[in-house]
């Protein structure tokens, strides 16, 4: 996760009673603020984090992506995206590729591509811009639109000629310098601008002097920070460096770093950036141009070598690597550079987003916790986001969710993957609780493929969830399937690499929360069971059609995880909200048909089993409020099981 920062400072925000409102207005009774946001770098625009960075000596990397040609591209895209996150890039880009539709709303252009990093994989993200064939007003409908999407970093380009030669655009930009300009006259200090430079002078440049002339101009006209074209040799970016300290320019320069990772990659790069492969490189690749695996582990030692000259030099503040849309080279170099690093604490409990006007948010529902980028796509309207407590939930506006196509929405698992963990046919509901078992325990089923995900956790279980593992086996087996849980905590460090979130020196708290899908006869059997255990056990129990059974107050959130820090208000980021459980109910079933059923052909057996189940089964969510005492809701499960397994007493006849 992007590592982001804040001014300590004590935030407000009113909302309606969802944290939110659609029509711009705010409840009176609204969410009371506040507690100040825990990661002191959400509200920090790119510029101030590199400045903070380079003031404490504290180096960071970042990476380059470009759009994918095919909406399942954009998916693996973004998995990669998740993955590549989780090493704490200070930020990504994304280029801008004219012939693709850039600016468009497909799924593969670079705008949608860039604002999904940023929206929903919680990755700072930079929108590369080019002049090339591109009117004035066109450039400013697409920022104008980066701007709308949450979009702060601009890297502002020429572009190649999408013939041999540039062609002028009438009534547009011919140069970096005059996009510059163009951003900053029509947006002001909105966006921060990144612009190239060329450690060995733009080959189009008519001197490497001009072109150091020409880069002066881009940073005067507006530009914060340079990135630079690949190169091979350390000393040739250092001496790019110094040359342009000498004429002025004081801003942030970041190398562009290519590590090798095949022989065609790099003919290819070479080709588009003009650039030669110094002898040296040529005679270690030449005679193994054949074997990939030879030169990415060359390409890899080298990429490493140069980079650890260029950190010991003093000048090199972070390193930019072109990643070809590939992770394992730069992850490599990362790790053995000990820039890589997985820190297990999370700022909050759930995946942030990256957009500004989300910087304050600290409250969700729990029910979202497996499936983050559906909460942020369903509360993308919202005007505020809940601020030190969720408030009094009388009107969430939560959109809907029909759009489960979506590329960002959709499983990273393809259809033939999921048919082999979920099961090519299921014969009974016995069958689909195979599969939640084979989940919980991460084991192959019956045909030798590991169940790694289900519709609603598209990912293996969470450390945190691993604590559960024995019980939720237990349950799954009997028909109590479960999608979301978390164990109780009394006081656990905010350091703690399972349960831990928030700053070092804190303690974090939890209720027992437990969440499944169970027939009608065992939630009957349920309800005798909890009579018994109220008001330590607060429950919702609803049907497909809204059927709604409860002892909970009917618009009071229940705070289910909250944190203690030094100097700070409690902060209680998830909570169980009545009003919010009715919405996640529909998009809960609807994973059962848009995700599964819709796996098999109509009216077929297997269908017909999933439609069964959607139909008929209840969505259940218990919550222990006894937080120091052991989770009893394990127990409640077990009498309910008691119940069932007591046979019917037969009636004594005179």
């Amino acid at each position: 996760m992007v590592n982001q920062r804040v001014d300590p400072s004590w935030h407000t925000s009113k909302s309606d009673s969802s944290g939110a409102s659609n029509s711009g207005e705010s409840s009176r009774d609204s969410s009371r603020c506040s507690t100040p946001v825990l990661d002191a770098d959400r509200t920090d625009r790119l510029r101030d984090k590199m400045k903070r960075r380079i003031e404490s000596g504290d180096r960071w990397f970042s990476l380059e992506f470009f759009p994918p040609r095919t909406a399942s591209g954009a998916v693996n895209l973004i998995s990669r995206f998740d993955r590549m996150g989780s090493g704490g890039p200070l930020f990504i880009d994304i280029t801008w590729h004219p012939a693709g539709d850039p600016g468009s709303d497909k799924e593969t252009s670079s705008m949608m591509i860039a604002s999904t990093a940023l929206n929903y994989c919680g990755l700072e993200s930079v929108l590369h811009l080019t002049c090339c064939n591109q009117s004035r007003d066109t450039i400013t409908g697409h920022l104008q639109k980066a701007k709308r999407l949450g979009l702060k970093n601009i890297m502002a380009l020429r572009g190649d000629p999408i013939g041999s030669d540039w062609e002028e655009e009438e009534g547009g930009f011919n140069y970096a310098t005059d996009l510059v300009k163009h951003i900053r006259c029509e947006f002001d200090d909105y966006f921060d601008i990144c612009v190239a430079g060329y450690p060995t002078g733009h080959p189009e440049a008519e001197s490497y002097a001009d072109d150091l002339r020409h880069l002066k101009e881009k940073v005067d006209a507006g530009a914060d920070f340079i990135i630079t074209q690949l190169f091979f040799r350390a000393e040739t970016f250092l001496s790019f460096v110094r040359d342009c300290r000498a004429i002025g320019i004081t801003c942030p320069i970041l190398p562009g770093i290519f590590p090798i990772q095949g022989y065609q990659s790099l003919r290819q790069l070479v080709k588009l950036s003009k650039l030669e492969v110094p002898e040296e490189i040529t005679e270690v690749i030449e005679p193994i141009k054949d074997n990939d695996a030879a030169i990415r582990n060359f390409g890899i030692q080298q990429a490493v070598e140069m980079c650890r000259v260029l950190l010991d030099s003093g000048e090199v503040p972070g390193l930019h690597f072109y990643t070809l849309n590939r992770e394992v080279a730069t992850m490599d170099v990362l790790r053995q550079l000990g820039l890589w690093v997985e820190d297990p604490r999370r700022p909050l409990p759930w995946a942030l987003s990256a957009n500004p006007k989300r910087k304050v948010e600290d409250v969700r529902p729990i029910f979202w916790a497996s499936r983050p980028k559906s909460y942020i796509y369903r509360t993308q309207d919202w005007d505020e986001f809940p601020n030190g407590r969720w408030g009094n939930s009388s009107s969430p506006a939560f959109g809907e969710l029909n759009d489960y196509y979506l590329f960002y929405l959709k499983s990273k698992s393809p259809k033939a993957a999921l048919l082999q963990m979920w099961g090519e046919e299921l014969t009974s509901e016995d069958s689909v609780f195979e599969v939640f078992t084979n989940y919980i325990m991460a084991q192959p089923n019956r045909n030798g493929h590991k169940v790694m995900c289900l519709p609603w956790n598209d990912d293996p279980l969470a450390p945190e969830t691993n604590l559960l593992k024995d019980e939720l086996e237990k349950v799954n087996r009997r028909g109590v399937l479960t999608i979301n849980s978390q164990p109780s905590i009394n006081g656990k460090p905010s350091t703690d690499p399972i349960v831990g979130w928030g700053p070092p020196g804190g303690y974090v708290f939890q209720k027992a929360y437990l969440e499944f899908f169970t027939s009608s006869e065992n939630v009957s059997a349920l309800l005798k069971v909890l009579k018994k255990y109220e008001p330590r056990v607060n429950y919702h129990i609803v049907n497909v059609h809204g059927k709604n059974i409860t002892n909970a107050h009917d618009m009071q959130p229940n705070a289910v995880t909250w944190g203690i820090f030094p100097g700070r208000e409690i902060v209680q980021p998830t909570v169980v909200d009545p009003v919010s459980f009715m919405f996640w109910k529909d998009e809960a079933f609807a994973l059962w048909i848009e995700q599964w059923a819709k796996l098999y052909e109509d009216e077929s057996p297997s269908r017909m089993i999933i439609q069964y189940i959607h139909d008929n089964y209840f969505l259940v969510n218990l919550v222990d409020n006894d937080f120091p005492l052991d989770n009893c809701l394990w127990q409640v499960i077990d009498d309910m099981f008691e119940i069932l397994d007591t046979p019917p007493v037969a009636l004594q006849s005179d």
